[in-house]
């Protein structure tokens, strides 16, 4: 896999040209920056930017004009290899908080299919795809207990797409009986060529028993069948090794900047 020339793809079809990834939301380019606005529970944010050092700082003013006159909380997702080299001081400069960073890991949703295949599911687990408002109750129930946050932005997000742009997203809940261990989702943009990966996360005591690996492979065999090229995730610093040892590569970095009005 050419790194640079997919690092190069995945900049024009999900940043510079993205579509909403959500019923309510709209993309739009304003001068230098690709920008996503939408509910309250959406992603609000920034997508892309193609910015220099003299047009930097009036384009973040804009932003967070833009977005505090509509009560909007707002991301604007920095990558590595993104300019001017100093935008992520300019935007800590103007009241963003940086989070965590995260690895771009992509790879090839072919292989990863083919070679998932022997990623079986830990015995006692069954997977189930959601579906209905009960299956995304579950996969909020399992995103609160595995990331200790609260989960209902995640709720409305995901009853949205499935009410109006079913096509877009599957999401998969793992059980122990009737009990949810681990969800994930799946999320695709018609003509792109890359599915991404979200969501991932198992309950402490499920966690190093293949659950998530499992998961992964489900994605990748849906992501494949459906005529992808490509799965992306932002990696955390625990689910990269995990993802590496599966055959994702690392492309670059990424930053999000948040800005709270």
């Amino acid at each position: 896999m050419d790194l640079d020339a997919v690092r190069t793809q995945f900049d024009r079809e999900m940043r510079r040209d993205a579509r909403p990834d959500g019923p309510g939301c709209t993309v739009e380019r304003v001068g230098d920056v690709v920008r996503q606005t939408g509910p309250a529970h959406a992603w609000n944010g920034v997508l892309w930017s193609g910015l220099d050092a003299a047009r930097a700082d009036a384009a973040i003013a804009g932003q967070v004009r833009h977005f505090t006159a509509l009560g909007l909380g707002f991301e604007w997702k920095l990558y590595a290899h993104d300019h001017p080299r100093d935008l992520g001081g300019r935007l800590r400069a103007a009241g963003f908080t940086a989070e965590p960073e995260e690895a771009l890991m992509v790879a090839d949703a072919e292989d990863l299919a083919r070679t998932g295949r022997s990623a079986g599911i830990p015995e006692g687990i069954v997977v189930r795809p959601v579906m209905d408002e009960a299956g995304v109750a579950l996969v909020t129930e399992v995103h609160e207990r595995a990331f200790g946050i609260d989960a209902s932005d995640l709720r409305r997000q995901l009853l949205d797409r499935l009410a109006a742009q079913p096509d877009t997203v599957a999401a998969v809940v793992a059980l122990d009986g009737d009990r949810p261990v681990s969800s994930a989702r799946l999320e695709l943009q018609p003509g792109t060529r890359f599915a991404g990966l979200w969501g991932g996360g198992t309950v402490e005591e499920w966690r190093g028993r293949g659950v998530y690996r499992a998961l992964v492979a489900h994605r990748a065999r849906i992501a494949a069948e459906r005529g992808y090229h490509h799965l992306q995730v932002d990696a955390s610093a625990l689910s990269r090794p995990i993802l590496a040892r599966l055959g994702f590569a690392q492309v670059s970095t990424t930053t999000p900047y948040a800005y709270v009005p």
